[in-house]
């Protein structure tokens, strides 16, 4: 058995009026969408923590600045393809994705297969290392009151 390790990642957006909302990367139908320098998918933004944090290689703001113009509303499966590729580099393949989105509405289970089948294609793994789950927070606090969205991520990855 190779080397194996694990990587938690967290996130949260801010939701407003005027804004698409991305979310595992597809494009979900709400009247608010989630703030960001890039399009502000949380979902992909926890997944490239965790596996980088696992790999030891920093964090999503240190490889993808937000402060750099060129990831200005930079599609956000393009840096979870970046960050497979430096994964691989380093000889580490992903073992599973757990994942969790908090959000009071819309209703995220209905779109949860579309989401593992983008996710599993942009990444190269199989839709059954992923795991999507939501829930909310009984309308408590930021997401309660729909002011923001927020994610965790666990994943497992494996040297080869």
């Amino acid at each position: 058995m190779g080397k194996i390790r694990v990587g938690f990642g967290y996130d949260v957006h801010q939701l407003k009026e005027g804004y698409d909302f991305w979310l595992g990367g597809i494009q979900i139908p709400f009247e608010k969408g989630a703030v960001g320098h890039s399009d502000a998918d949380v979902l992909i933004h926890v997944i490239c923590d965790a596996l980088l944090g696992a790999a030891n290689m920093r964090d999503i703001g240190f490889h993808f600045s937000d402060t750099d113009p060129q990831y200005k509303g930079i599609d956000s499966k393009i840096l979870l393809k970046d960050v497979m590729l430096l994964l691989r580099d380093k000889g580490y393949q992903v073992g599973n994705v757990d994942s969790t989105i908090c959000l009071q509405l819309p209703k995220i289970n209905p779109h949860i297969p579309e989401m593992k089948k983008c996710l599993a294609e942009v990444m190269g793994i199989d839709e059954e290392d992923i795991s999507i789950k939501a829930t909310t927070t009984e309308k408590l606090g930021f997401v309660g009151r729909q002011e923001g969205v927020s994610a965790y991520c666990a994943v497992l990855i494996e040297k080869k």
